[in-house]
């Protein structure tokens, strides 16, 4: 879809000039109303401090990434966009994306304000960014405290073998002791690449060859997989979830733990309350250490500017207004996730025992998604290919080396030739 670009602008829209913009932001809100709610006041705030107004898109998740992609080959699109963070590489390769060099890094505020592992998530190692975090997410694991007292259990599993047992304990009836969503080719993928780090491995080598079918990869799909076709602790019919069903059934007392990033507005709206449940980090190897001690992917949006803008001057000046620490504050408040500038992680809104657990798992044991060309191919083949060994597991055929392996290596055939 070609977006209409005014002659003085880069973005949509006749009103767009040398004092205006237009901004894609990525729904991170219950709806895009929501966000709209958020941000139209924020942005207000802009215009009033530099006369620049911005003209607002909220853009579902599920159009995103193609909107950015034709604005990227037709280069006509929005000043300034919101991207998942995982896509940064992808993006920064087709050359669309305003570099932060030096100089613009200067100009918003120098790279030493932002958490490194959120810095990390920019692009490509050993260039400039392609983008700024704007928000940062981690995984944790929670888990319901009355269920577990019920249970016996009197803290969190901190390895997967504790994991499964504790699980089997908390699994009776209707209740399982683990939801997943196992319908998301994302969400499969982001446990894939958590698990695939505390085995050592990676689903590329060091010059970017996939590597999808390796051993260390071949374990964590395996073990991933495995919580639901053979150790049984999570439902059969969580291998078709992909709608935030699993938040809904930890919510509501059908599973006892939940993988989940910043995920306590979205129990809070099916009416969980904060002491009712805990976070931990996500369980590791026992005595793991560096990479084997990941309990995360970094996750998080980032935000860039296309090299189309014909107000660059204006973007930076937005950007530098939404990374900085009175913004991130309100902002990271609104939605429940942690700032990625340093500073703005002292206010006392992200001091909860939710956040606070969290805001360690991203500063200390989380690593970003390869950060290579092919990076968003690698999210959607290895995300669906963990998603078929769910739906096979769901149908009665637990995941064996062979067939994790075979998935796993057709994946890789379909990535793209270079």
């Amino acid at each position: 879809m070609a977006l209409a670009a005014s002659a003085c602008g880069g973005g949509e829209g006749a009103d767009t000039g040398p004092a205006a913009l237009t901004y894609w932001a990525s729904n991170q809100g219950t709806s895009l109303d929501n966000d709209r709610q958020v941000l139209e006041p924020e942005l207000k705030r802009f215009e009033q401090q530099t006369g620049i107004k911005v003209k607002l898109e909220v853009v579902p998740w599920s159009d995103l990434l193609n909107r950015i992609l034709t604005a990227t080959t037709s280069g006509q699109g929005p000043d300034v966009l919101n991207i998942g963070n995982t896509w940064s590489a992808s993006l920064q390769a087709t050359g669309a994306l305003l570099p932060f060099d030096a100089s613009a890094l200067e100009k918003t505020g120098g790279k030493d304000r932002f958490l490194p592992s959120a810095l990390a998530s920019t692009g490509a190692a050993g260039k400039d960014p392609a983008a700024l975090p704007l928000y940062s997410m981690a995984y944790g694991l929670y888990w319901n405290k009355k269920l577990f007292a019920e249970a016996g259990i009197d803290h969190p599993p901190t390895t997967w073998e504790e994991l499964i047992a504790d699980g089997h304990r908390l699994t009776a009836g209707d209740r399982h002791g683990l939801a997943l969503e196992g319908g998301s080719p994302t969400e499969d993928v982001h446990h894939a690449f958590t698990l695939a780090k505390q085995q050592g491995a990676d689903f590329f080598d060091a010059t970017g060859k996939p590597t999808f079918d390796g051993p260390g990869t071949v374990a964590a799909v395996k073990r991933y997989v495995g919580l639901l076709g053979t150790d049984r602790i999570a439902a059969p019919g969580n291998a078709e979830y992909a709608n935030n069903q699993s938040v809904t059934d930890f919510a509501t007392g059908k599973a006892a733990m939940l993988m989940w990033q910043s995920a306590g507005a979205n129990l809070a709206s099916h009416g969980m309350k904060p002491e009712d449940y805990a976070v931990a980090p996500l369980p590791a190897p026992a005595g793991a250490t560096g990479d084997r001690a990941t309990a995360s992917m970094a996750a998080g949006i980032n935000l860039a500017v296309l090299r189309s803008s014909h107000n660059t001057d204006g973007a930076l000046k937005f950007v530098t207004f939404m990374t900085g620490t009175d913004e991130q504050i309100r902002l990271n408040r609104a939605y429940g996730s942690i700032p990625p500038v340093k500073d703005a992680q002292n206010d006392p809104a992200f001091a909860t025992p939710e956040l606070k657990t969290l805001s360690d798992v991203l500063r200390t044991s989380a690593a970003p998604l390869p950060q290579v060309p092919d990076e968003s191919q690698f999210e959607t083949l290895v995300g669906t290919a963990v998603k078929n060994l769910m739906g096979a597991a769901a149908a009665g055929k637990p995941p064996t080396d062979d067939t994790v392996r075979a998935e796993l290596a057709k994946a890789q055939q379909q990535m793209p030739a270079h």
